[in-house]
């Protein structure tokens, strides 16, 4: 694939950092180099030496000395080494993707760290989005994913999705104001980009089946588009096995994928990971090393260090015990929507994810009951419109989220949700 064709100007114009370059050398070097190079403080003048962490098992992950010294110390843009290598595999075995024995310039799967998954997102939407580009997505939509792309001036288009995600015949009446033969010449402004969460959606919970995933990949080939599958939810599937990614479906190499360790290890660690294509993943390091330079290099040996000590089997067994408890919640919500609201609002089970997508019947815009009235009750929900690409127009749904309050919480909340629905009926 020609990703060139891909970059905007201020992407194509990044060049790598000398300095960061040095980092990463010295960081692989024996112990007998000696560096004059890098502006790195010495780490004997921190006042931190040692810390300690005990699991929930009662086990101790523990930072001696020496270990300490490298956590508070720059690392390298993509991520520390032990750290990449061990999600290279879990991606290589959890997805198979085609691109995986690629050579780099066909595309080979390549993956980084980044600070949370968001941070992925923005820097790949600066790599790729100009203004004035066509952008697809499926909106309702992850609030973050607007507020990073709307202020790039691009044009957001939205293709109608249900309870099980995008509609690939939609995507195909969207893309039919273009001809595919004509998506290379110069001035097409036919999209380039699709931007989906296939599982566990935020805020609807909807996720892709297989099959309509097959169809909206087969659209992106037809078109020359990149597809960003943006799957923070992807272990918090509840049904296994779970649904085929489209990361293990790219043959071509157009899929740049955001992961998340924040709903299954730590939302406070921010750490994140995208996998794509060599030369896209390469370009977005440029981005890290112009701004963030790095994720946290503590937060970062805290992940490596459990991960490497549990294994891939013990990860897994981790990822069980999650999905087993957002199973649960996911049960008592819907067990409580049933008992107070089945006759004034509608709903999809989830499949994956932690939240409930609830319409209020009679209700045509939800912003004032739920951030007025409802907050009076004290009862906090998110209104619908925050998701939608126009949030001035009204909207009458919900979003109530599984994850933090106790079963017997959650159905108060509803009794008191369905009282003021009632009301405003």
């Amino acid at each position: 694939m020609n990703y060139s064709r891909f970059l905007t100007a201020v992407s194509a114009a990044r060049k790598t950092s000398a300095i960061r370059l040095l980092t990463e050398i010295q960081q692989r070097s024996p112990p007998s180099m000696i560096s004059l190079a890098g502006g790195a403080p010495n780490p004997n003048t921190f006042p931190f030496r040692s810390a300690s962490f005990t699991m929930n098992d009662g086990s101790t992950l523990s930072f001696d000395e020496s270990l300490m010294k490298r956590a508070l110390q720059y690392s390298a843009s993509s991520g520390i080494p032990e750290l990449v290598a061990w999600m290279k595999k879990l991606q290589r075995d959890l997805h198979n993707p085609p691109s995986a024995s690629y050579s780099p310039e066909r595309g080979q799967m390549d993956l980084c760290v980044t600070t949370g998954s968001q941070e992925g997102l923005c820097k790949v939407f600066e790599m790729l989005v100009n203004p004035g580009d066509n952008v697809l997505l499926d909106a309702p939509t992850y609030s973050g994913t607007l507020a990073a792309l709307q202020p790039l001036g691009c044009n957001l288009i939205n293709v109608a999705s249900d309870e099980h995600g995008m509609v690939p015949a939609a995507l195909k009446e969207v893309l039919s104001r273009w001809d595919p033969a004509e998506v290379h010449q110069p001035g097409s402004t036919a999209p380039r980009l699709l931007y989906t969460i296939p599982n566990g959606g935020n805020p609807t919970g909807a996720s892709m089946t297989t099959q309509r995933k097959q169809e909206v990949y087969e659209l992106a080939r037809l078109y020359d588009m990149l597809i960003i599958e943006d799957d923070p939810y992807f272990f918090l599937q509840f049904d296994k096995p779970w649904a085929p990614s489209l990361l293990s479906m790219d043959v071509d190499a157009r899929i740049i994928r955001t992961d998340s360790f924040s709903k299954i290890l730590s939302s406070g660690l921010r750490i994140g990971f995208v996998t794509g294509p060599t030369p896209l993943v390469k370009r977005v390091e440029l981005h890290i090393q112009a701004s963030t330079m790095h994720t946290s290099t503590f937060t970062q040996l805290m992940v490596s260090e459990l991960v490497h000590s549990w294994g891939q089997e013990g990860f897994l067994k981790h990822i069980d015990g999650v999905i087993e408890f957002y199973s649960k919640q996911r049960d008592a919500m819907l067990s409580s929507a049933d008992k107070w609201l089945k006759d004034v609002a509608e709903w999809h089970a989830p499949s994956a994810g932690m939240f409930l997508w609830i319409k209020l019947k009679g209700i045509a815009d939800t912003q004032q009951l739920i951030m007025e009235k409802a907050i009076e009750k004290e009862v906090l929900m998110v209104p619908g419109g925050v998701f939608m690409i126009d949030s001035s127009k009204p909207c009458p749904y919900v979003r109530a989220a599984f994850s933090l309050s106790t079963p017997q919480q959650i159905d108060e909340a509803f009794r008191r949700l369905s009282l003021l629905i009632r009301e405003a009926q």
